[in-house]
């Protein structure tokens, strides 16, 4: 059994990411639904950050993995979550019933780019979005923004939908798309940056295999969130917890495994210019 399977079966298992048995109340335990983290030893990442979090909030912190942003919002609307690590389009289109819990400093800032990703040497390479005609384009998941609706919004400023591609399809998971690119399997690569930045750091194969032929104007980073509304008594712990790991060095280490500095408390108007490109995209779920 591979790490990801690994993680999966203890998330769907019930076990706790950090190797302690799961608390029966949930007052006793806060629960974070997240997509897969971008690291090869995600497993034990986990089991580190939970551990750390754990001593600072002062009741157990564990993890649960899934592989779509769909999933995760499924659980934290059932509450078999407390806190969920989402993108910004899924935020700004169910925002009436979420709140912020969260955001992560990228490189000192709470944004990041969609990118466009090619294969190195490919023959006819890919040079923007207007030579799709009769491409494969992988996307990530249906509610990412860098991974699908960027791709939208750009696909119709050059007047081509996705019929006019040879075909699209959804890689699960922004690492999948670098690795789908890699492969050949798709001609390009709808992808967030930061992941494949982060990817490019740890020396991933995927990512030396490809190429960015495009990026986007800045977006608000895929947020923490919570249900409107929620009362746990240990998340204010866990929010001080995150806003202050970049104040001791077991913290910035964590930080720096995700490529990130920090986290801050975040304000809605940093998903502006997500909620503004999603009014302009048919079936997107957001009003204009």
């Amino acid at each position: 059994m591979d790490r990801r399977n690994c993680l999966q079966l203890m998330a769907a298992t019930g076990c706790s990411a950090i190797g302690l048995p799961v608390c029966a109340a949930n007052s006793e335990r806060l629960r974070i639904g997240l997509t897969a983290v971008i690291l090869a030893d995600q497993v034990a990442f986990l089991s580190r950050c939970g551990r750390y979090l754990s001593e600072r909030v002062g009741c157990e912190v564990s993890f649960v993995a899934r592989e779509s942003y769909q999933s995760i919002l499924e659980l934290l609307a059932s509450d078999q979550i407390d806190v969920a690590w989402i993108c910004g389009y899924p935020f700004v289109r169910d925002e009436a019933n979420l709140s912020l819990f969260a955001v992560p400093l990228y490189q000192d800032k709470p944004e990041y780019q969609s990118y466009l990703i090619r294969p190195k040497a490919a023959k006819n390479p890919v040079k923007g979005w207007a030579d799709l005609r009769g491409k494969v384009l992988a996307y990530s998941d249906p509610l990412s923004n860098s991974g699908w609706l960027v791709a939208q919004v750009q696909l119709a400023k050059v007047h081509l939908r996705s019929r006019d591609l040879k075909r699209t399809f959804f890689a699960h998971g922004h690492r999948n798309v670098a690795e789908a690119v890699a492969a050949r399997l798709a001609d390009v690569g709808a992808i967030d940056g930061y992941v494949w930045e982060t990817m490019r750091l740890q020396g991933m194969a995927a990512v030396a295999q490809t190429e960015v032929v495009w990026r986007s104007d800045f977006f608000g980073f895929p947020p923490l969130v919570t249900n409107q509304g929620s009362n746990h008594p240990y998340a204010p712990g866990l929010q001080s917890a995150l806003l202050t790991m970049h104040q001791d060095e077991t913290g910035r280490e964590l930080l720096r495994a995700l490529n990130l500095t920090g986290f801050t408390k975040g304000s809605a108007s940093m998903f502006d210019s997500i909620r503004r490109q999603a009014q302009t995209v048919p079936g997107s779920g957001v009003a204009a």
